[in-house]
């Protein structure tokens, strides 16, 4: 098992804030945990005893609407904290976090975060900055939701993803989703979004191969997803 701090993962965190010695006695009482692809790391509804350090891997945050269907929220990657307000809250979590690829994640006890939370401001500054921040990207995201018609919503999600993720050596995104995940993140049937990429891509905003997407225009992308 990694020593804290000797991890490179927590300099994308607020585990940066940490002193040595705080991170040496995390690192005395985490446990590391591999998570296989579909795996859920908790469920909406949980009370969490802990955070979650990802260390590798991709998992998506979904909350389960009252109709049953389920609406992609956000996506944590290596370097994310997951769980953060289990530090100020003794809340059940209000989403699930399931991996889409194999993962592997670092679990933190919430005595051992909280006592860190108290005793170092800067560590909790950041926590709560964090926190605010995702809170800020919830209200975005439902104004967006709200306002913008499905086919901006869906070249807003593109060009988000391939910022977030980047490409890989042949321009593709990344991460990759299924129609499915890609209908959970813009708010539509499956069926509708599988009719916009063939339209996005008989038009040559986007090229595909399989599940994967590459943008091909990124000017028409950016004019569609502010509506113009």
């Amino acid at each position: 098992m990694s020593k804290c701090e000797q991890c490179i993962v927590r300099k994308f965190s607020s585990l940066r804030s940490l002193t040595k010695d705080e991170l040496i006695n995390i690192s005395d009482c985490k446990t590391s945990q591999h998570v296989e692809k579909g795996a859920f790391i908790f469920e909406e509804g949980d009370y969490l005893n802990g955070v979650y350090c990802i260390k590798s891997g991709i998992c998506k945050l979904t909350k389960l609407s009252s109709n049953g269907k389920s609406q992609i929220v956000k996506f944590i990657k290596k370097g994310d904290l997951l769980g953060q307000r289990s530090i100020v809250s003794d809340d059940a979590v209000g989403l699930s976090a399931q991996a889409i690829e194999e993962m592997e994640v670092c679990f933190i006890p919430k005595t051992e975060i909280k006592s860190a939370f108290k005793n170092n401001s800067n560590f909790s500054a950041d926590i709560v900055n964090d926190i605010c921040y995702d809170l800020k990207i919830a209200n975005d995201h439902i104004v967006e939701m709200a306002q913008k018609p499905v086919k901006s919503r869906f070249a807003i999600a593109l060009l988000e993803l391939e910022e977030e993720f980047g490409v890989d050596e042949e321009g593709f995104l990344k991460i990759t989703l299924s129609r499915e995940e890609f209908a959970n993140i813009v708010g539509t049937a499956t069926e509708s979004l599988i009719r916009m990429v063939s339209e996005y891509s008989k038009n040559g905003l986007i090229a595909t191969s399989g599940k994967k997407i590459k943008i091909q225009d990124r000017t028409r992308l950016e004019l569609l997803g502010e509506n113009i």
